[in-house]
C-alpha cells in the first residue's frame, strides 16, 4: 500500500424526497411507522492537490418523475460549484448500481467505473428476476455500466482494495451483494464514507436495518466494520441523512443545504 495522502471531503446534496417519505420505509423495526422522515440524496467529492475523485453518480430528473423523488440540481451541477468538471473526472467510486448511485454515468465520459466484483454480478444475474431486488435498481443504468466495461473504462475490485494513497474501499454486501464504502485519510484522521452501508445516523447507531437489503445479517455486520475503520463515531458520514448538512459546515454561505465540508470537525 502507498504512503497515504490527505484530502479534502465534500457531500454535494443534488436532490430529496420530504413528502410520502416515512420511518416505516428506512427502517425494519421502526418505533413509529407512520412518522414523517425526510432523504436526502448525495455524491461525495474527494480531492487534494494530486487527483480528484467522485463517489457515486446520482441520478436524473426523468428518474426523479418516475420514482417521486425531487432532484434540485444534477450531480455534475453540484460538483461545478466546488471547481469540478465532471467531465474531467477519471475515477468515480460506485459504491453500489441503485438507480440512486449509478444514475448519470454519462456525464463522467473520461472516468474509470470502480465497481466490486460481486455488485455487477448481482445487477446482472438471478436476482434481478425478483422484484424485491431489482426494484432499486434501472435497467439503462445497469446496461450502461456493461457497455463500460467492454469499452476498458470499468475497475472490478474484489473486497478491500486501495484505490489511490489514503483512499481505500472496503466490501460490506447488506444493502447489495457487492455494497462498498469509502474510506478517506483527512487532516483531521480517516472518514468512512458510508453511502448505503448505513443510510441514517440511526442504522447504525441504533442496529435498526433499512428495508431494501439483500442479507440484514451483512448489513449489521457491515456496522462494525464501519465503525473499525473509523476515527471516531463523527467519522462517519451516512449515505442519505439530512443531519450531514446540519452537523457539518458548508463550502461558504452560498452553499447552505447543498454542500457540506466533512474534512473539518463537525459543528458545535
Amino acid at each position: 500500500m502507498s504512503d497515504p495522502e490527505s484530502y479534502e471531503i465534500f457531500a454535494v446534496k443534488y436532490g430529496s424526497m420530504v413528502e410520502n417519505r416515512f420511518r416505516r420505509d428506512n427502517f425494519i423495526l421502526a418505533d413509529d411507522h407512520a412518522a414523517p422522515m425526510p432523504i436526502d440524496y448525495y455524491v461525495w467529492a474527494i480531492r487534494n492537490e494530486n487527483r480528484t475523485l467522485v463517489v457515486d453518480a446520482g441520478f436524473d430528473y426523468a428518474e426523479a418523475e418516475k420514482r417521486g423523488r425531487k432532484v434540485d440540481r444534477l450531480p455534475r451541477d453540484g460538483l461545478e460549484i466546488l471547481g469540478i468538471d465532471a467531465a474531467t473526472v477519471e475515477d468515480v467510486i460506485i459504491t453500489h448500481m441503485h438507480y440512486d448511485h449509478a444514475g448519470t454515468l454519462d456525464d463522467f465520459p473520461a472516468a474509470r467505473f470502480h465497481v466490486q466484483d460481486a455488485e455487477m454480478q448481482f445487477a446482472t444475474g438471478r436476482h434481478m428476476c425478483q422484484q424485491p431486488f431489482a426494484m432499486a435498481f434501472t435497467c439503462d443504468h445497469v446496461v450502461g455500466m456493461v457497455r463500460r466495461v467492454f469499452e476498458g473504462r470499468v475497475v472490478f475490485h474484489d473486497g478491500d482494495e486501495e484505490i489511490a494513497p489514503g483512499i481505500t474501499v472496503h466490501k460490506v454486501g447488506g444493502h447489495t451483494m457487492g455494497m462498498m464504502f469509502v474510506r478517506v485519510l483527512t487532516k483531521r484522521g480517516w472518514v468512512v464514507l458510508a453511502s448505503d452501508s448505513t443510510h441514517f445516523y440511526e442504522n447504525l447507531e441504533a442496529t435498526k436495518p433499512f428495508p431494501i437489503v439483500y442479507s440484514v445479517a451483512d448489513m449489521i455486520s457491515g456496522y462494525d466494520k464501519i465503525k473499525a475503520h473509523a476515527e471516531s463515531g463523527s467519522h462517519i458520514i451516512p449515505g442519505h441523512d439530512p443531519l450531514v448538512l446540519a452537523r457539518y459546515p458548508a463550502l461558504n454561505s452560498a452553499t447552505e443545504g447543498i454542500i457540506g465540508r466533512l474534512d473539518v470537525d463537525p459543528k458545535g
